[in-house]
């Protein structure tokens, strides 16, 4: 089996890590990056209101691009503003971009926001920041379709949260979709009382399960691929 490469590529606030075969599929997956940012900035400079709004984003143009369209069209599904789907948005069109190199593995983690394509087995872990509950993976079975993992922290990163959510993680088939419920389970995750009420806020077609971490606390939802102990060092957190 061919050796993994891996790269950590940041363009201005996108910070991400990027694994795959081949470099050609490593460029292809930073190129991708560049254009949907380039997107992403030039429909914001028209609207900065798009960039701020916590709320559904009503569209008004049709020949807005691609990326804008789903940012709009996923995070509306759970009632929040579109930038909470972007890094899963750019996560997806940076894999895709290497699936039209051909690539079979190829992954790109978005600051905890990962969308994945493996042909191989693969382990993902869980990061909860300071919660005593560590060292926790998903254990990933060989596929042919693209998978999204994202994870929204009301303690780790810099993205906005409303809960106390020390990791709220949501699998779907569209990373983008992922991410928005991961804002969204985020949100709902209150200071107090049982975690399994939040994930009514998620409960949405396409989403497969969700975990989530308050401390000491666990909860998981739905269907989720098995757990297993590996070491998650900070090490390997995609950021700056």
């Amino acid at each position: 089996m061919p050796e993994i490469l891996r790269e950590h590529f940041q363009l201005k606030e996108t910070i991400v890590t990027i694994f795959a075969r081949e470099r050609s599929h490593i460029d292809a997956a930073r190129e991708s990056i560049r254009e949907q940012r380039a997107y992403l900035e030039d429909f914001i400079r028209n609207d900065p209101f798009f960039q701020i709004t916590l709320e559904p984003y009503d569209l008004v143009q049709d020949d807005a691009p691609r990326i804008v369209q789903q940012m709009i069209e996923k995070s509306a599904i759970f009632g929040i503003g579109p930038m909470a789907a972007v890094a899963g948005a750019i996560a997806k069109n940076a894999l895709q971009a290497m699936m039209d190199e051909g690539a079979t593995y190829a992954m790109v983690d978005n600051g905890g926001d990962i969308c994945i394509l493996n042909d191989q087995p693969l382990v993902v872990g869980i990061y909860a920041g300071s919660s005593p509950i560590r060292n926790l993976a998903f254990q990933l079975a060989a596929r042919r379709a693209p998978l999204g993992i994202c994870t929204s922290s009301g303690n780790v990163g810099p993205s906005i949260s409303f809960g106390f959510a020390d990791a709220a993680v949501v699998i779907s088939e569209d990373v983008a979709l992922a991410d928005a419920a991961a804002t969204a389970l985020g949100n709902a995750v209150t200071a107090e009382g049982p975690l399994e009420e939040c994930f009514p806020a998620i409960d949405r077609p396409g989403i497969e399960g969700a975990l989530v971490i308050r401390g000491e606390e666990m909860a998981l939802w739905k269907e989720l691929p098995p757990l297993r102990r590996a070491r998650v060092g900070e090490e390997r957190i995609t950021r700056e």
